[in-house]
């Protein structure tokens, strides 16, 4: 897309912009963290965060394209297709500003229909899905577009898939903005198609009918909402590209590459693979260096984990699974999660709601080891330690 009408790398207004951001989420308690080696004591409590945290390379990005669409477009109506990241403190802040969504979280919103030509309208870290691309040109508006570039990345991917002849098979949530968008490519092909898991389960049922075949139309019942129209499994199984959600846990995308080539290395053979099986490391660095350090606190044994980040937020989720591995961890949205000593409101990993646990804060000495998903603001990191500090008197860290 050419001309003065799309933008896809700001408006080289990061330094008008930084103040503001700052104001909205600097926190001196994550930097006094960081400069005492990651770890800090506040009375009995002692704090260890995690090396990398909280805002990654494409959120910071995404944010900040946000806040300059703002300033350079002061008199304009500003839409966000959707959530420009999964954390509802980013969002309600945005809203402040006066941008308003054309999607909610639930699927709802006003939608495309009274969007003009004048407006400007910011497509999210996420990305959009083709046609939600095509109706944008078709109106002629204003387009700043803050996608990720790991999702770009990915996109190439199931694009060169599509071209050639294979089905697009993605390690994903289906129902993820990213998912839809990375799916949605397929659609520009002809016989262009895709197939997303959520897991290795839903993978291994895969596996079972490249091996063996199967009933068709049970296999379609149970993945209806997350293949492209007219799939058939009979067909569209034999050549296969794997591509992921950029924020999935990176040891099970690997798994599930490797449980797929082996389903069709013993359905065709060895000397097939080339033939009938691509795939490309998509998870995006950021998401990596996130486990690889939740991996690494937890290697110290730290009494408890609190994670902290919107509870729609892929990459948080599984921050918190690889975590409740080893020692028990609260996914909390934020600093008013944490109900005093006595309880705490936290979601669990696979749950579908928020629960109460009490007792989480042992009396006592506790280490609390402390990460954040990549689209969790410091602030929220440093309310977080500052709410549990005061649990135990110290007022001032």
């Amino acid at each position: 897309m050419g001309g003065t009408d799309y933008y896809q790398r700001g408006f080289g207004l990061k330094d008008a912009i930084r103040p503001e951001l700052r104001a909205d989420y600097h926190s001196g308690i994550v930097e006094r963290l960081k400069a005492s080696g990651y770890r800090m004591r506040a009375g009995t409590l002692t704090f260890t965060l995690a090396r990398e945290f909280g805002f990654c390379y494409g959120v910071d990005r995404a944010v900040e394209y946000a806040y300059e669409t703002r300033r350079q477009f002061p008199d304009r109506d500003i839409f966000l297709v959707g959530e420009i990241i999964h954390n509802p403190h980013v969002n309600a802040r945005l809203k402040d500003m006066g941008i308003r969504f054309l999607r909610g979280p639930g699927g709802g919103g006003p939608g495309f229909d009274g969007v003009r030509p004048e407006d400007v309208v910011i497509l999210p870290a996420f990305g959009v899905t083709v046609d939600e691309m095509n109706r944008l040109k078709t109106i002629g508006c204003v387009l700043v577009d803050t996608t990720c570039g790991s999702v770009l990345n990915v996109w190439k991917n199931v694009d060169r898939f599509s071209a050639t002849g294979f089905t697009a098979l993605i390690h994903g949530k289906y129902a993820h903005e990213e998912t839809r968008a990375t799916a949605s490519r397929t659609t520009q092909y002809p016989g262009g198609r895709y197939l997303v898991v959520r897991d290795r389960a839903e993978a291994a049922v895969v596996c079972d009918y490249i091996r063996r075949g199967g009933d068709r139309a049970s296999f379609l019942e149970k993945f209806s909402p997350a293949c492209s129209p007219g799939f058939d499994p009979d067909a569209h199984l034999g050549r296969i590209g794997l591509a992921n959600q950029t924020t999935m846990l990176s040891s099970e995308s690997l798994e599930i590459q490797e449980m797929i080539r082996t389903a069709l290395e013993g359905r065709y053979g060895r000397d097939e693979i080339p033939e009938r099986f691509r795939a490309f490391d998509t998870i995006c660095s950021a998401t990596q260096d996130r486990q690889d350090s939740v991996l690494a606190l937890i290697a110290d044994r730290p009494d408890l984990m609190v994670v902290i980040g919107g509870y729609n937020s892929s990459n948080t989720s599984h921050l918190a699974a690889l975590a409740a591995r080893s020692v028990p961890t609260y996914h909390i949205q934020d600093a008013t999660c944490i109900l005093g000593s006595e309880a705490i409101r936290h979601k669990p990993f696979g749950s579908r709601s928020e629960i109460t646990t009490p007792g989480w804060l042992p009396p006592g000495p506790v280490t609390l080891g402390l990460t954040a998903g990549a689209s969790t603001p410091n602030n929220k990191i440093g309310e977080v330690v500052s709410r549990i500090a005061a649990l135990r008197g110290v007022a001032d860290i």
